[in-house]
């Protein structure tokens, strides 16, 4: 189907003419032979004078070109049959606690020490990665929760600012009842059935302003899957902090997260070390996207290259036809210059 996707711009198009009837002549400078008798010497030859002929034929080309230039910023285009656009995947949202305690180094990656939040940014990073066709999000919290990166087909992007997220920068505490308020916040406007809140955690609430059950409630009326994960070692795998007799998991309210997944009908993850942390990531990976309403759209295929084509061509034309006859002339008079020089 032919269209026209700015119709409106042909309102412009009696504009040359317009001000060629509002504004003044031009005055060239130069004195002119008023006849006051010319109308009687019509009648004495018998014919009229007509000189509205020629200038019609000079201004038809340049008339032209302006509705060839009207014709091109009116945007034509010719329009295909609408065809569906499938839209699959979840809008998941990922809640990444950045308190103080997440620096502790009690786990291992690749025979390696290092703190909770590496290990998380090594596999929740691949996690990020492999959502294709999934809108992912990420909220950092500690004593306040942060939203990073909105809702975004852009993965990559998610991956580095998780990548860069830094220890404290939410403050010292941990506020799991506003990361999952501002989760809530964030997917209630999406589809029904396909809102997922992966929440990771290494201690229990003690900040922000909202109760975590009653926000967990607030995300099940809002149909939203919670899928907690606790992360923090047992004694006898914390290192140097193990053998000095120091829980490193003390911290971690499993009780209150395994009821944030039941009311919400998601499921409680523990990650004691890189490989429970690595099958939390596969079984996350099996979450099966839910169809969303697909979207329609027309393939567009734009017209307006021809007119403007047309009218370069036209105008270049017009150009040469002018400079045509006086480039003989010019040749001339520089070739007498030169010789006169030479002389």
């Amino acid at each position: 189907m032919f269209e026209f996707a700015w119709p409106w711009v042909f309102v412009l198009a009696p504009l040359p003419w317009l001000l060629r009837a509002w504004l003044p002549p031009v005055d060239s400078g130069e004195a002119a032979l008023k006849v006051s008798f010319l109308a009687e010497l019509e009648s004495l030859s018998g014919k009229l004078a007509r000189p509205r002929l020629p200038a019609l034929r000079q201004q038809a080309p340049f008339a032209l070109i302006w509705l060839l230039l009207m014709l091109a910023c009116a945007r034509p285009q010719w329009l295909g049959e609408p065809l569906p656009l499938p839209a699959s995947g979840r809008d998941l949202l990922l809640a990444v606690d950045v308190s103080g305690s997440m620096d502790y180094a009690d786990m291992t990656w690749q025979d390696e020490e290092v703190s909770r939040l590496t290990l998380v940014k090594h596999l929740l990073g691949d996690f990020i990665d492999g959502r294709q066709g999934d809108r992912v999000g990420l909220i950092l919290f500690g004593s306040r929760a942060y939203l990073q990166s909105p809702l975004t087909f852009d993965r990559q992007t998610v991956h580095t600012w998780l990548d860069e997220a830094q220890i404290n920068i939410a403050g010292p505490q941990t506020a799991i009842g506003d990361a999952i308020g501002l989760a809530v916040k964030r997917l209630r406007e999406r589809p029904a059935q396909s809102r997922v809140l992966v929440l990771v955690t290494d201690g229990a609430n003690n900040g922000g302003e909202i109760d975590p059950m009653t926000a967990a409630r607030l995300a099940a009326e809002e149909s939203i899957t919670i899928y907690p994960i606790g992360i923090g070692a047992d004694p006898e795998q914390g290192g140097v902090l193990g053998m000095l007799g120091f829980n490193p998991g003390i911290d971690l309210d499993e009780p209150s997260l395994r009821a944030i997944a039941d009311a919400t009908g998601g499921e409680y993850f523990r990650a004691r070390d890189s490989d429970e942390l690595q099958a939390i990531e596969a079984t996350l990976d099996r979450l099966e996207p839910v169809a969303q309403e697909p979207t329609l759209t027309r393939p567009t295929l734009p017209l307006y290259p021809w007119p403007l084509g047309l009218a370069l061509v036209l105008s270049l034309l017009l150009v040469s036809q002018t400079l045509w006859p006086t480039l003989p002339q010019r040749w001339r008079s520089k070739l007498a210059t030169l010789r006169g020089k030479q002389s």
